[in-house]
């Protein structure tokens, strides 16, 4: 059993752009990238030599010279040319957008006012670019669980900025692919696919759904109890999106105040989903108590024993399971059974040993590599 990497936190360079604009992006990007701005385009260039992002995005009137001759200069230096790079605009014509934007080598362009969805799909997509094209060449069911549950996690973002509710159904129908998968005991390539992928709230989630429709096959429930588990686990984290990527990124301890706002994703999660009225109980149970421990040493409310019911039981292992076996930027990702055993040899009085115990048997019948 191997963990799964991801890259989350990739450095993304914002060149020019005024006031508001530099805000509509801090906000879309912040909670899964870092960040770094240039005034103009001579200070970005030395910057992207030094310190290469993953996406440049650049704003069409960037100093000095605009920022279709910026994109030219980055296409045109040997250290520079394979740099993904974004044109920011105003609004305007997109037929004539989208001629200067080839013209000029870009690889995409947003226009305000900037969604924040699309922003992230934008960055996302050129980021995983190479991750996802890989999805193409698995079968149909594989390549459908990936496709469906990424778009939904793409939507959620600019749901949760505008208060809107978050379409349930569209969830429920992307896990559905993903449900087949694990019951026909075909899903490795699932979660080999989103290896090297750089949102790690997206990895996280998706395996926690994964796994969590894995240990709830294996007890017998039915479809429509496993898309609930496979939903609630593609939105147990949700709140995360409203945490700043330096604290989730965070290499070594926290401090009170930092671990006070991140133990807050729970709640922001809650809050998020109770803007939503379709929104099934079980889903609320699994955001709102998946760090609860049986010795009631969890958090946010401090549950034990009988307080927390199967369902809690199952998510708490599951998220335990995934977070130890992810790879983050602060540490390496462990072997899934070191990750066992530590469960095992440390966890005893706040996990529920009985069903680690046949969570781990049915990760071997499965024969996954984790």
């Amino acid at each position: 059993m191997h963990g799964y990497p991801s890259t989350p936190g990739a450095l993304v360079a914002v060149v020019g752009g005024s006031g508001i604009q530099k805000h509509q992006i801090t906000n879309a990007l912040a909670s899964l990238y870092r960040l770094t701005y240039f005034s103009d385009s001579e200070a970005a260039m030395t910057g992207l030599r030094q310190d290469p992002p993953a996406v440049v995005l650049v704003d069409e009137l960037a100093a000095p010279a605009g920022g279709y001759e910026f994109v030219r200069r980055i296409r045109q230096s040997e250290d520079t040319r394979q740099l993904p790079t974004v044109i920011c605009t105003v609004a305007k014509s997109r037929q004539s957008v989208l001629a200067a934007v080839n013209q000029c080598g870009a690889n995409a362009h947003l226009a305000q006012p900037y969604r924040r969805s699309s922003v992230v799909r934008t960055v996302s997509t050129l980021i995983n670019a190479e991750t996802e094209s890989h999805w193409e060449e698995l079968p149909e069911l594989q390549r459908s669980a990936l496709k469906k549950t990424i778009a939904v996690f793409h939507q959620i973002p600019d749901a949760i900025d505008r208060g809107e509710p978050i379409s349930f159904a569209g969830v429920r129908d992307a896990c559905v692919p993903l449900i087949d998968a694990v019951k026909q005991n075909d899903f490795q390539n699932i979660l080999e696919g989103v290896r090297g992928h750089d949102n790690y709230s997206y990895v996280h989630s998706l395996r926690v759904a994964a796994l969590l429709s894995l240990l709830g096959h294996a007890m017998g429930l039915e479809q429509a109890d496993l898309l609930l588990l496979a939903s609630g686990g593609l939105l147990h984290d949700v709140g995360k999106m409203a945490i700043p990527v330096e604290i989730l990124n965070k290499p070594g301890r926290f401090t009170p105040e930092e671990w006070r706002i991140m133990q807050g994703h729970v709640a922001a999660s809650v809050h998020f989903l109770k803007a939503s009225d379709n929104i099934p109980k079980p889903v609320f149970t699994m955001a709102g108590q998946h760090h609860e421990k049986i010795d009631g040493s969890g958090y946010p409310a401090g549950l034990a024993g009988s307080q927390l019911n199967e369902l809690t039981r199952m998510v708490t292992i599951v998220d335990v399971f995934s977070a130890l076996t992810d790879l983050r930027p602060y540490k390496s990702a462990l072997d899934g059974e070191k990750a066992l055993a530590i469960m095992t040899d440390e966890m005893t009085s706040q996990i529920d040993i009985g069903l680690l115990a046949l969570f781990r048997s049915v990760l071997l019948d499965a024969a996954l590599t984790i």
